[in-house]
């Protein structure tokens, strides 16, 4: 069995993780507290350029992507919501996959406590609105 996959949704997915990280790392939310946590030195940031947003835009993609095929294979094999099916998969994935590994570097890396937690609710935050969005928008059929 091929997952059926909405691009338009996995698109549209893919693009809202650059709103989230824009409005999640301002300033005015958690951009200061998590450059100060993780030792970013702002105009290293900038000279950076493009290339982080590229980097993001790809790995969003096969982010959105894995995640419709994931979302499409829960919901035929339990049936019901397709939106309930995207949110709880995304939940189960963030939990077994994000959160686990993510937890896992931070600890070895002896990295702050209180970055790792800020760094794991942005990826919830990050794949629920992905979530959101492929389960509202399921592939023709569904």
């Amino acid at each position: 069995m091929i997952p059926e996959v909405n691009y338009w949704a996995v698109i549209l997915a893919t693009l809202s993780t650059l709103v989230v990280g824009s409005i999640w790392y301002t300033p005015k939310a958690f951009g200061n507290r998590w450059m100060r946590l993780a030792k970013v030195d702002p105009q290293a940031a900038r000279a950076a350029g493009i290339w982080p947003i590229v980097v993001t835009v790809i790995v969003s993609f096969l982010t959105a992507w894995v995640l419709a095929g994931a979302v499409y294979i829960s919901w035929e094999f339990y049936q019901g919501s397709f939106v309930t099916a995207a949110i709880v998969t995304a939940v189960l994935l963030w939990i077994g996959f994000t959160a686990a590994r993510i937890i896992t570097h931070d600890a070895f890396e002896g990295r702050p406590a209180a970055l790792t937690t800020l760094n794991l609710a942005h990826e919830l935050v990050t794949i629920l609105v992905m979530a959101v969005i492929i389960g509202v928008w399921p592939p023709a059929g569904v």
